[in-house]
């Protein structure tokens, strides 16, 4: 076809080469997020040149010389005089050329019997093992808050859903443990993915090891890391831990979100059940009656965010042949991303339930209100010998009776409880939500003697995480 280009570039202006040539440096450079990790860079490499150093690898004086260097990198860091240059590409690169113009030629040996592979990867377990301190710190100040809250409410009644509909009554301390016990799991997945991250993959090279008589278990020590890998294939490509750490931080959010989702419509004003602080909640731009519960809403916006970091992840590692490959360095900004979003979120949800006001009238009139005490009273002819099954359909016929009248349970007489079963007797009418809760004593019930065991025995949880 006549004037056509067969794929030649000559009509590529200069300003669309320039910005070929722009795109081309920018699209690997990842300096601006992997800067987060200096600190464990920084570690990493100070280690790793003592360990050349005392191992004869290469010479004292040039380890004393990388060392210093080092530490004044790090020094200019946590000030912000640190110039970060993008065509450095990555964190590394430029702590190394940094270092070239603090010591000169000395710094070229550091990355003896070092790859990049094998560095990045120590630097994103160390980095995910403070995370995981972090997330487990914050889940364990929820839970506290959960329980300070609990041990006030212990005589609280509130009634229980299922399908969002009223079910049995249950204490307040009971809910609110039920939470305890989610961030609980949390905050043990946290602890355990810290474990998965503890293993040392430095000395493992580009991806074979190195032909250098290197110390790994010197250089773990002075890491704090319990191990080092085992295969150096496997070490340099894992990121199993970030899946790990991802997963955990997905189903703390989820908590979160279910638990945002109480708080908001418990705070509405046809539930009234409580009222949110002020500090975290923010008023309409045009209803000045309002007071929105936007930091709950939030925790429920952002959890999606979460899961998306762990999807990306286990969509980017499906198809990697071994070992390292480029695709790896998106590991980081949803790994980073996740760890922000969880750990404040857990921050804001302590600080929500530490500051919320509870309405205990308004809970306790909603299950008076109501037909949780149902079962309780197929319970009484349960006792009198009546199969379970008939006293559901004799109980379930009285109140579809009540709803047609408008009247409750409370608003019965025992002659009205007889017309459904002559077994009814004096009893029944001794059914009150006290009761109802207190009959639940068995280990996990909503009695309040067994609810305050439960907390007793969560101090005694959160006393030995700390």
């Amino acid at each position: 076809m006549s004037g056509q280009n067969n794929g030649s570039n000559e009509n590529t202006t200069p300003a669309a080469a320039a910005r070929g040539s722009e795109l081309a440096s920018d699209f690997t450079v990842s300096v601006h997020y992997d800067s987060r990790m200096y600190k464990e860079d920084i570690a990493g490499s100070i280690a790793h040149a003592r360990m050349l150093g005392r191992q004869g690898i290469i010479e004292s004086d040039d380890t004393e010389k990388i060392v210093d260097g080092l530490t004044t990198i790090a020094a200019e860091m946590e000030t912000g005089e640190f110039v970060w240059n993008p065509d450095l590409e990555d964190i590394h690169m430029n702590v190394e050329s940094r270092l070239y113009e603090l010591i000169g030629d000395a710094a070229g040996r550091l990355h003896t019997a070092r790859s990049r592979n094998d560095q990045v990867a120590t630097d994103t377990r160390l980095w995910t093992q403070g995370a995981c301190a972090r997330a487990f710190e914050a889940a364990v100040s929820l839970q506290t808050a959960l329980v300070n809250l609990a041990e006030q409410h212990i005589d609280t009644i509130v009634p229980g859903y299922t399908h969002m509909q009223r079910g049995q009554p249950v204490v307040l301390a009971h809910h609110l443990m039920a939470y305890f016990e989610m961030f609980d799991r949390d905050a043990t997945r946290f602890a355990q993915t810290a474990e998965s991250a503890d293993v040392l993959p430095l000395g493992s090279g580009a991806m074979a090891g190195v032909p250098y008589a290197i110390d790994r278990k010197w250089v773990a020590d002075q890491l704090d890391f319990d191990d080092i890998s085992r295969n150096s294939m496997d070490a340099v490509s894992d990121r199993d831990f970030i899946v790990e750490f991802l997963t955990a931080s997905s189903l703390a959010m989820a908590h979160l979100s279910r638990l945002a989702e109480e708080l908001v419509i418990w705070s509405s004003d046809e539930f009234g059940f409580i009222k949110l602080s002020d500090e975290y909640t923010s008023g309409s731009s045009i209803m000045p009656q309002k007071r929105n519960p936007d930091f709950a809403e939030l925790i429920r916006g952002k959890t999606g965010r979460v899961y998306g970091s762990l999807m990306g992840l286990l969509i980017t590692i499906k198809g990697l042949p071994l070992t390292y490959n480029r695709d790896l360095q998106e590991d980081k900004e949803g790994l980073f991303d996740a760890a922000d979003t969880v750990i404040t979120a857990l921050e804001a949800a302590a600080g929500m339930i530490s500051g919320m006001t509870i309405n205990a009238d308004r809970m306790r009139q909603a299950a008076s209100n109501s037909f949780v005490l149902a079962t309780d009273i197929a319970d009484h002819l349960v006792d009198k010998g009546v199969p379970f099954r008939e006293a559901y359909i004799a109980v379930s016929d009285l109140s579809k009776q009540c709803i047609a009248d408008g009247i409750g349970f409370g608003e019965l007489s025992l002659s009205d409880f007889q017309k459904a079963s002559d077994l009814f007797d004096e009893g029944v009418m001794e059914i009150t939500l006290d009761s109802a809760v207190a009959a639940r004593n068995v280990p996990g019930g909503t009695a309040p003697e067994r609810v305050r065991a439960a907390i007793t025995e969560a101090k005694q949880m959160l006393a030995e995480a700390e």
